[in-house]
């Protein structure tokens, strides 16, 4: 029996009698801007969902609202998935079997079915006004009544019909719902039980033949064959007419005739406990991104958004959350979004790079800032590669990189002393520090690490009698142009000795005049 063979005779309950492999999920966005951390998390959970069955993903583009969905924000879309290594085996730019897949070359498709269903019952063209709709409504709520659609247009007879027509009404296409109870059993949430009178027979088509998502999407569901849906737990009021739907497209012979497994992942919430919204500080993948957050780091964090590999474990790679992950071990309660627990699991990460790749992966970021080119020089990949090491444990993000490493690369005639670092610490005994650090460096033989570290040391602990922090803050400020850098002795071997000299003379042009 293989892996696969042996887990699905556990997970029964969660395959429905499929075999692993035949397990297909698909993510859905609508590229109208940037994806949101909460969209992450549901394209991670599939994808993970997916790989741990050895099944398939995949990417469905929902862009039937022309006027917000661009061809730039797809492929900003595309592209940020593959930023994030969640690869699909369907979709754009990879092709299949049950193409297209974007939903606005699928309108034939839509139109074809709605056909089907109106033959054969299933579904009904209404001619209710708005105003119409909304006396009746409010007539039902002051009555204590659901104040959902009635069904008014269920049983028009032919001569209504043609009265409606003759009037120029152009109706909306409604699915008839089942009169009974839905229910099913979530993923995440346990067994739902949905009653008839809270189920109105909803809008499938617009009066002006315009498919909607309560159509589109489970009808590209069917034919796509997919078997398991995870989506966010906002969505899961709309779940039984969906399930209505499939039931419904089963018995005109539209797709496999099997209905989805549903999980609903929990809401991911902001400050002030409010869901998270995309227009919150955090919300998104953009700003991630251009601070430099490893792909890898910002998936594990978001993986901890209801799930956990472990009780005493938050680091993981994907691939073992791909090993480990259990859609039944999802929390269905809401979770927190915390930013500064984010930044500290992408550090952790950071800090499992081997530092050839971490200093790879900086190279960008000190371009982009232009401390360095694109493709570094041999002398400038050498002192990247020395430096590394010094930064990588203090650093949460990539792009810190530009401010820990740029005193290193940039020219000493273009080097300059950040203002705020001067007026605080080139003060007091700066003066007598940098005079005494530049003798006691001058005439130094050995220039290491530990020699200077050593004539330091001597010259202005012992010799003028200062306290570390007094005595190597004007040292760091004047070789760094910042109060915070790497390991100061260090620093001062990979910057050189000319270089080093030089940057403590200008400094003593920078203290207040007596």
């Amino acid at each position: 029996m293989t892996d696969q063979a042996a887990a699905a005779s556990t997970d029964d309950d969660v395959l429905g009698g499929l075999e692993p492999n035949q397990v297909r999920l698909r993510f859905a966005p609508s590229p109208t801007g940037l994806l949101t951390v909460g969209n992450i998390r549901t394209a991670l959970f599939a994808w993970a969902f997916a790989r741990h069955y050895g099944g398939k993903l995949v990417l469905r583009i929902e862009d039937t609202d022309a006027a917000r969905n661009t061809p730039e924000a797809l492929q900003y879309t595309l592209d940020s998935l593959r930023w994030l290594s969640i690869d699909w085996d369907e979709g754009p730019e990879v092709g299949g079997d049950f193409g297209p897949y974007q939903q606005t070359q699928r309108m034939d498709i839509y139109a074809d079915v709605v056909a089907k269903l109106l033959e054969a019952g299933k579904a009904y063209h209404c001619y209710c006004s708005q105003e119409e709709l909304d006396q009746r409504r409010e007539a039902a709520r002051s009555a204590g009544q659901h104040s959902g659609y009635d069904g008014h247009c269920r049983t028009l007879t032919e001569e209504q019909v043609k009265a409606y027509v003759d009037e120029g009404r152009r109706p909306v296409v409604r699915l008839r719902m089942p009169d009974r109870p839905i229910t099913f059993t979530d993923l995440v949430r346990g067994e739902i039980t949905f009653l008839p009178e809270n189920l109105g027979d909803y809008v499938l088509v617009r009066a002006n033949g315009f498919p909607l998502y309560p159509l589109v999407n489970p009808v590209d569901d069917a034919l796509m064959q997919i078997t398991h849906v995870l989506r966010g737990e906002d969505l899961l009021p709309s779940t039984p007419r969906q399930i209505a739907l499939y039931e419904a497209l089963a018995e005109i012979g539209v797709g496999t005739g099997r209905t989805p497994r549903f999980g609903h992942l929990p809401f991911v919430m902001g400050e002030g406990n409010k869901k998270l919204s995309k227009r919150d500080p955090g919300a998104g993948l953009g700003e991630y991104m251009e601070r430099g957050f490893l792909p890898e780091g910002l998936l594990n964090y978001l993986a901890l958004l209801g799930w956990s590999i472990a009780e005493d474990r938050d680091v993981f790679t994907m691939a073992e959350m791909i090993e480990a992950f259990d859609i039944r071990k999802v929390n269905s309660n809401a979770a927190r979004f915390d930013p500064k627990k984010c930044e500290a699991i992408n550090a952790s990460h950071m800090r499992l790079l081997e530092p050839a790749e971490f200093g790879r992966r900086v190279v960008p970021f000190l371009a982009k800032a232009g401390v360095l080119p694109a493709e570094p020089t041999e002398e400038q990949q050498r002192l990247l590669t020395a430096a590394v090491p010094l930064v990588q444990e203090r650093m949460n993000s990539l792009s810190e990189s530009v401010d820990m490493l740029a005193f290193l690369f940039v020219p000493d005639e273009a080097f300059t002393v950040d203002p705020d670092a001067a007026a605080k610490v080139l003060t007091g005994d700066a003066g007598a520090v940098l005079e005494a650090s530049v003798k006691a460096l001058s005439d130094l033989s050995d220039w290491t690490t530990e020699a200077i570290e050593a004539a330091l040391r001597s010259s202005l602990i012992e010799g003028l009698g200062l306290k570390p922090k007094n005595a190597f803050g004007p040292v760091r400020v004047a070789i760094s142009g910042r109060r915070i850098s790497p390991p100061l002795f260090e620093s001062l071997e990979l910057l050189g000795r000319d270089r080093s000299l030089h940057r403590l003379e200008q400094a003593r042009t920078l203290l207040p005049a007596d």
